[in-house]
């Protein structure tokens, strides 16, 4: 908060070094760090705003590395781009297909398998298929903690199939790449410094304030070349400084927030071994949460008994469902029943859990421990206050 703080106050654009100059170094070290933690030896990072942006740039990157032209000649006689990505994967992906012009139809959701995780076969079914429209698949996108199940795409297998066909790998561990920070946690995202590109948000398991997101590119000198527009009256390039420290040159936006101040603050204080304690403490909470509903399984029905991130789907079950046999039928009704304990929390004012559905499964409450305060009472006084709002439901 003390880095939110300061930065408001300082109210400084990041595009040119002699602007933000600290701000500017600040960024370069702590973004070449991520990249050291992903295993990308040399490269290149920006922050975005947002996790959806970092993504955007992910795929502008692909397509000006595979066809440089594009930057000119736009899409005329480019033929068909697709791109794929888990059915279970964050919006955004639609939304790359929409802003960049070759359609949300082009952008391929890959099936997944009963825990969320993209199934590689099904993956090169898909491009082969395309292949054979005469398209032009260029960019699979592995999603590191989905939004729902918090899932981990199995990056290896998908990198042999990008290797197999020339595609574009990126991660998209917006919500995931926390784990990256933990000896414990990281190998769920095993293969990662094989990607070409990496969406990692530091607003979430990390806890940096909103907004912190950053995407991190295994090339040096990409972001540069797909943005550049060399506007002269800011981007000169006989400063008496390096010019490589302008960096408003490497984005589609121009003017930048200063995002990096409040993160860099934070790993300084808690230094790798801190936040390494972070995000551990996070999963363990999470292993107790999943150890109490376990405890109360006639009051609480899991949707995942094991999952991969610190995501917890569940359905309350109230009295008189208790002893009703667990069917289509029932879970219908649970699903209905979890929107109006939704309401009961909301004017209660005392808990704010999301639910959603997910494919085929009716509405389910999905907690999700971010914050590195929850302590276990603070667990157990969540489903004790779910037990008290909805018993009578």
């Amino acid at each position: 908060m003390a880095g939110e703080w300061l930065t408001a106050t300082a109210n400084t654009n990041m595009f040119t070094y002699e602007i933000a100059a600290v701000f500017i170094l600040m960024e370069q070290v702590t973004l070449k760090k991520m990249r050291d933690i992903i295993g990308f030896s040399k490269g290149d990072s920006i922050l975005g705003p947002g996790g959806s942006i970092s993504n955007l740039y992910a795929c502008l990157c692909a397509r000006h590395k595979m066809y440089p032209s594009y930057k000119q000649k736009g899409l005329m006689g480019l033929g068909q781009l697709v791109i794929y990505t888990s059915e279970h994967s964050h919006y955004s992906m639609k939304g790359a297909g929409m802003v960049m012009g070759f359609g949300t139809d082009h952008v391929i959701e890959v099936k997944t398998d009963a825990r969320g995780r993209m199934i590689p076969e099904e993956l090169e079914k898909c491009i082969l298929a395309d292949k054979a429209k005469g398209f032009k698949p260029f960019f699979v996108c592995c999603t590191a903690g989905t939004t729902v199940f918090g899932a981990f795409d199995p990056i290896e297998p998908c990198a042999d199939i990008c290797k197999k066909y020339g595609l574009w790998l990126h991660v998209d561990a917006a919500w995931g790449g926390g784990v990256l920070l933990s000896r414990k946690h990281r190998t769920k995202m095993n293969g990662v410094e094989r990607a070409d590109s990496v969406t990692w948000n530091p607003h979430k398991l990390m806890g940096t304030p909103l907004q912190c997101s950053t995407v991190h590119f295994r090339e040096d000198g990409l972001l540069m070349s797909c943005n550049q527009l060399s506007a002269d009256y800011l981007f000169q390039q006989d400063k008496h400084y390096d010019v490589n420290y302008d960096t408003g040159d490497k984005v589609i936006q121009c003017g930048r927030h200063n995002d990096i101040f409040k993160l860099w603050l934070m790993w300084r204080s808690k230094g790798d071994k801190g936040y390494e304690r972070h995000i551990d403490h996070l999963f363990e909470m999470t292993e107790y949460m999943l150890k109490k509903l376990k405890e109360k399984k006639d009051r609480f029905h899991l949707i995942l008994e094991e999952p991969e991130c610190t995501n917890v789907s569940f359905w309350y079950i109230p009295k008189r469902l208790r002893n009703v046999p667990h069917t289509p039928e029932k879970e219908k009704i649970l699903g209905e029943l979890t929107a109006k304990l939704k309401g009961r929390m909301m004017n209660a004012g005392t808990l704010m859990i999301g639910y959603q559905p997910q494919g085929d499964i009716p509405n389910f409450f999905r907690s999700i421990i971010s914050n590195a305060a929850v302590q276990e009472y603070d667990i157990d006084f969540m489903l004790e206050e779910l037990e008290r709002l909805g018993h009578d439901l």
